[in-house]
């Protein structure tokens, strides 16, 4: 049996070893190590990878390992399809230039004032991480000078293709100079990607981490259904699992609506997540499914991208998706860190040349179950165990976590174990409340103070 390679065998500064020993990297991943050494050697690079394979500090070292943090100028581009994926990215990108003094990094996205960020390019950030439609704004106003990139990362291209960033891509490409070093990674490898691919690198090499192999920690089970009775059918899937938290695919917007409001008759505690959604709403969708309030996310493909949840219960298709490397990629968010994994699938029909694709695709036998579907009220149904109190301040205010758990553990009178992840946010904080205790936190924050001052709260 092979062992992975060690971080500490590639060509790393110290600089950034520094952030490789803090995040409690040892071994590499198989993109990893397929990948960095090229990139460390300045090659372009193509990666068929899909989310949570390690691919971000993959680039990230990569970039990182070219920065001059004395050159007050961008000199690293990673594009993101979302605001959330590009937060994340950002995050780690952070993280693993703890070592590096002085590093700026922005995140420049869509769904938020243009105004803050043009006054944050007033000086140049080293590294900018951010979405098609924003970035190529800024350059166009000329704020955001791309001329000087020495890395251009793009990070599930396929996605970011399938929301209509192709026009913006190109032309943020045709900004930057010839000599860059040029990532591109995707989840799936359409034709579209390769002639991206093809016109934004030079000689590239191509790294495939093989999706066709689900860790044997997913268990696969599919369920073949009346396409009429699809809805109390997933009710009756989530009610024979019951996973903690789940989410749940659909392939249109317009069924993560109905979805939610059918799951929300039968008594679960059910959010949709899909790309119509304001910016802020999207922040309060994900803040809930992340503390458990929400135990139930219905979201669309393109919605869920960024999405980063740990310990994910069940994934569950409502309906199959076109191609099986979107199933792969659907399912292989459960099952994370060696943990036991369950993906479900409702099959209609006419859906049945879709299921032989992905048999094909794993070369096995799928794992056929029968299931009834509800015919009544659903009964044994178990709400989430949290509840979200949204407070109108945040880091513009001073406010700090410990500044929320002192409020509720003095004139509230809770138990620290009854308060749950805390997010605080620019304008906003949200903190989890057991839910049976989650009224009176409500009712003493509103009459208290919070650090010596009121402010407005709500109950999401």
């Amino acid at each position: 049996m092979s062992t992975a390679p060690a971080f500490s065998t590639l060509a790393l500064p110290d600089t950034l070893l520094q952030g490789v020993h803090a995040l409690g990297y040892a071994a590499m991943t198989p993109v990893q190590a397929q990948s960095l050494p090229a990139i460390l050697e300045g090659r372009d690079l193509v990666a068929l990878a899909p989310t949570g394979s390690g691919k971000t500090a993959a680039f990230g070292l990569g970039l990182l390992s070219r920065l001059d943090a004395s050159r007050i100028q961008t000199q690293a581009l990673v594009l993101c399809p979302t605001r959330e994926l590009a937060d994340q990215v950002g995050k780690q990108l952070r993280r693993l230039a703890v070592g590096i003094p002085n590093l700026k990094l922005s995140i420049l996205c869509g769904g938020i004032p243009l105004g803050p960020q043009l006054a944050s390019l007033a000086h140049a950030p080293h590294v900018v991480v951010g979405t098609p439609g924003r970035i190529q704004e800024l350059a166009k106003r000329r704020a955001l000078a791309l001329d000087g990139v020495r890395s251009f990362v793009l990070d599930e291209a396929d996605r970011m293709l399938d929301m209509g960033f192709e026009e913006a891509i190109r032309d943020i490409v045709r900004r930057l100079p010839a000599s860059r070093q040029g990532l591109l990674f995707s989840a799936t490898f359409p034709d579209e990607i390769r002639a991206l691919g093809g016109a934004m690198l030079r000689d590239p090499l191509e790294v495939s981490i093989d999706q066709g192999r689900q860790p044997t920690t997913i268990e696969q089970l599919f369920f073949e259904v009346d396409p009429a009775r699809r809805a109390p059918a997933l009710a009756a899937l989530l009610l024979r699992h019951r996973p903690e938290s789940a989410v749940v695919f659909c392939n249109t917007r317009a069924d993560t609506v109905e979805v939610v409001g059918s799951l929300t008759h039968y008594g679960f505690s059910a959010l949709a997540l899909h790309g119509d959604m304001e910016q802020r709403d999207r922040d309060e969708v994900l803040v809930q499914f992340a503390n458990r309030s929400c135990s139930v996310l219905v979201a669309s493909d393109v919605a869920a991208r960024g999405l980063d949840v740990e310990d994910l219960g069940a994934v569950v298709n409502y309906e199959l998706p076109s191609d099986a490397d979107t199933y792969l990629h659907r399912i292989g968010r459960t099952g994370r860190a060696g943990r036991d994994g369950l993906a479900l699938s409702l099959c209609a029909p006419r859906e049945l040349p879709r299921a032989r694709a992905i048999e094909d695709r794993q070369g096995r036998a799928l794992r056929w179950e029968p299931l009834q579907p509800l015919s009544g009220r659903a009964t044994g149904v178990v709400a989430a165990r949290m509840a979200t109190l949204r407070i109108d301040a945040g880091r513009g205010d001073k406010l700090r976590a410990g500044d929320i758990v002192g409020a509720l553990t003095g004139d509230a009178g809770l138990h620290k174990d009854e308060i749950g992840r805390i997010d605080v946010f620019a304008t906003r904080s949200y903190v989890a409340i057991t839910r049976r205790h989650a009224a009176r936190a409500l009712a003493a924050l509103r009459a208290g103070r919070i650090k010596g001052r009121r402010f407005r709260i709500a109950a999401l």
